[in-house]
């Protein structure tokens, strides 16, 4: 089968699409939309005012990305509002003319926090405590309090005035200040300084200054800012960047859609600026999900009018469960599943099936659900239906026919239907059962185009290559997989840098560039892999071969989760080998033994923990924590660092290995029930402390998705 992949988020497509999005066009050609309720960005990408920050939060689950320039400083930013109080926001800056330190233009990572601490009401305001650049050199680190109100119309006014007055320290302590409350002392900014440390000595310390502003929404599009700044911009004045002539900045803003929003500003007295700002929120997909409706179900006839139907009789003929199967098949795979066992008495039906097509497993069992009442005899009552996730069954969800019946047009036919609706552990194999004689072997690949970016090289902060990609999976048997990757480089400036690493610890990550110099065409992965239930609740792999671009050997993954658990354990052990920088089938000399003791927890509301405690490539020991949102319709946010053994020196540049995972599904673009996901791991810099192996079906992810927690989360979708 050819299907052509889009390997990689391209991000000035996507920002198109997404900008232009809820532009509908008036009858006059004239964009039309409702005004989007949430906070208008700042120059930094957090809710503010123009450089100063304001009190309110965006929408719950709202993810933000912003651009920004102005006298030679640019701020390119990511802010996601990650819970209704707490929000983060990662920030790329440039700024030129640096002129001394040994920089020409001086780039830097920063991380904040911003926490709601109270809600606006028709009294209070918003009010807001924020950690700015907390962890990064700390050119931009500043801690602030800050309150926001809106009012409606004021003065009779058309519109709504927003206004926004905090207390900032650092940054925003250094024009203007009223003293030092918390202590006066403040160590300096240091532009050679690694980062990536928690500057917990500096918080609210030092001079503490108020600032204010004004923001004017006079309608749906055009709003109108003023402010008062207390950033006096030391270290860029004192390098003539720009000059500051004034403490007051202005600006006009434009919504041109729904989620963009552009922005010019006059800034400090001396330069102009502009912005731009992209809002979405994950759970209003930019094309709406159209899937055809699902058929009727069955209604059975009753049992005193038609008693023949109702007879169990057909039980007894050897061939019913082979015919049943072959009548299920068919319409199993219009829905983009299929069957893979099946089970059948007179009274109960067993049904293990593959969901190609469906992001939720629930609409996927709802919908296999239809196809049983539709073929099954009418004396079979209870229906038992697992979905099959490469050999892994994964729950038994267990529904009466009865309920579905009466229910289907209930109006609170979701509930009512969970409530009696049984979730338990899939038996490793299903005995008594037809199969499906054409399940092996499968043969599928692929060939289409790639992206691959690489982030934040100083002297060219975004390089990406592109070509073509050839994949192949092929399953000869239950729970064995051979896959590979082939790709040649066409275009791409990856391999034009000249920062070769400076690591003092084995080189299993940092010498990246050396494998993008090394050839055009590279081997991404070959392996051969096997995985099944060991036993109750029990999930195995094993995979071999050439795991990832630079490593290959032998891994093996043991995982325990139960069907109804929110918690999940799992042990991964690798035996591996520094591949050649060509990408063949050739090795370097380095070996390594690594592997993981892992512990996954479901916090509830979409929010999933995890720890990692092991051995990484390099052979330093520590841990992993990561904390991630997901949202029902497959989106997901999340945020980990790793700590190690190796000390912040011998690490290098940034201290500790951290990051931001990012996942999209395919369907929030297209519109159409895909299983396709875009994902990406964004960090401030790799270095070769805390680097995990790249093992191709780690089983959780796999796994939890068909346990009673996910499909609770997305039952509606039973019905759809």
């Amino acid at each position: 089968m050819l299907r052509f992949l889009f390997r990689k988020t391209i991000f000035a497509t996507a920002t198109i699409a997404l900008g232009t999005a809820g532009a509908a066009q008036s009858e006059e050609g004239t964009p039309h939309f409702s005004m989007p309720v949430q906070p208008t960005l700042n120059l930094y990408g957090s809710p503010g005012v123009i450089d100063m920050p304001g009190g309110e939060a965006m929408p719950d689950g709202q993810f933000a990305v912003s651009y920004s320039y102005f006298g030679g400083i640019s701020r390119t930013a990511m802010t996601f509002q990650f819970s209704p109080r707490i929000s983060a926001t990662f920030r790329y800056v440039g700024i030129q003319n640096w002129n001394s330190d040994g920089f020409d233009t001086y780039r830097d990572r920063n991380f904040d926090v911003r926490f709601l601490l109270h809600r606006e009401t028709m009294y209070w305001p918003a009010i807001t405590l924020g950690l700015q650049d907390f962890a990064g050199t700390g050119i931009n680190a500043a801690e602030y309090v800050v309150a926001t109100k809106n009012f409606d119309q004021p003065f009779s006014l058309p519109g709504t005035i927003k206004v926004t007055a905090g207390l900032g320290w650092g940054r925003l302590g250094s024009s203007g200040s009223i003293g030092a409350p918390f202590g006066s002392n403040r160590p300096t900014f240091d532009p050679n300084s690694k980062g990536g440390t928690l500057a917990t000595d500096q918080w609210f310390r030092g001079p503490a200054a108020p600032f204010a502003g004004l923001e004017w929404q006079v309608d749906d599009r055009l709003a109108l800012k003023a402010e008062y700044s207390t950033d006096a911009y030391q270290p860029e004045t004192s390098r003539g960047v720009f000059t500051r002539k004034s403490r007051l900045n202005f600006g006009a803003e434009y919504q041109y859609s729904q989620n963009l929003r552009l922005g010019a500003y006059w800034m400090y007295g001396s330069e102009f600026g502009i912005s731009a700002q992209l809002q979405v929120n994950p759970r209003r997909a930019i094309t709406p999900l159209s899937i055809p409706g699902p058929r009727a179900i069955q209604q059975r006839p009753s049992r005193t009018a038609n008693p023949a139907v109702w007879s169990e009789d057909w039980s007894q003929s050897a061939t019913a469960p082979a015919s049943i199967r072959d009548a299920m098949r068919p319409l199993l795979e219009t829905e983009g599943m299929t069957i893979e066992q099946l089970s059948v008495s007179a009274n109960s039906a067993e049904l293990r099936f593959l969901n190609h097509r469906y992001p939720s497993d629930a609409a996927a069992i709802g919908r296999a659900a239809r196809v049983m009442a539709q073929i099954l005899p009418a004396s079979v009552e209870t229906f038992r239906l697992v979905v099959v996730q490469n050999n892994l069954a994964l729950s038994t969800v267990t529904l009466r026919r009865s309920d579905l019946e009466a229910l289907e047009f209930e109006p609170d036919n979701v509930d009512a239907l969970l409530s009696v609706t049984g979730f338990s552990e899939a038996t490793p194999n299903l005995p008594h059962s037809v199969q499906n004689p054409d399940l092996y072997p499968t043969f599928h690949y692929s060939f289409g185009p790639y992206v691959a970016p690489s982030y934040f090289d100083p002297d060219s902060p975004v390089r990406a290559d592109a070509g073509v990609s050839a994949e192949f999976r092929y399953r000869f048997a239950p729970g064995w997989l051979v896959a590979g990757e082939l790709r040649h480089r066409l275009v791409g400036n990856v391999a034009d840098s000249d920062r070769y690493s400076n690591s003092v610890l084995q080189r299993v990550r940092t010498d990246g560039l050396r494998y993008a110099q090394a050839t055009d065409t590279a081997l991404r992965n070959l392996y051969v892999s096997k995985q099944w239930k060991p036993g109750a609740n029990t999930y195995a792999r094993v995979t071999a071969g050439y795991l990832e671009q630079m490593f290959g050997g032998v891994s093996a993954e043991l995982l325990w989760k139960p069907v109804n658990s929110r918690l999940a354990l799992g042990i991964e052990a690798n035996y591996v080998k520094q591949r050649e920088f060509e990408q063949r089938f050739g090795f370097q000399d380095y070996t390594v033994a690594t592997g993981h003791v892992s512990a996954y927890y479901e916090l509830g509301g979409g929010y999933y923990g995890q720890l990692d405690v092991g051995r990484y490539l390099a052979g330093d020991t520590g841990a992993t924590a990561t904390l991630t949102r997901e949202f029902a319709n497959g989106w997901s946010v999340g945020g980990f660092f790793t700590l190690t053994n190796v000390s912040a020196a011998d690490f290098g540049e940034g201290s500790f290995d951290k990051g931001i995972i990012l996942k999209i599904p395919a369907s929030w673009f297209t519109g159409q029930p895909s299983k396709r996901v875009i994902a990406t791991t964004i960090r401030p810099i790799q270095r070769d402390g805390g680097a995990r192996l790249n093992v191709p079906g780690r089983l959780y992810e796999q796994v939890r998705r068909g346990h009673r927690n996910d499909i609770v989360a997305d039952f509606g979708r039973v019905w759809e």
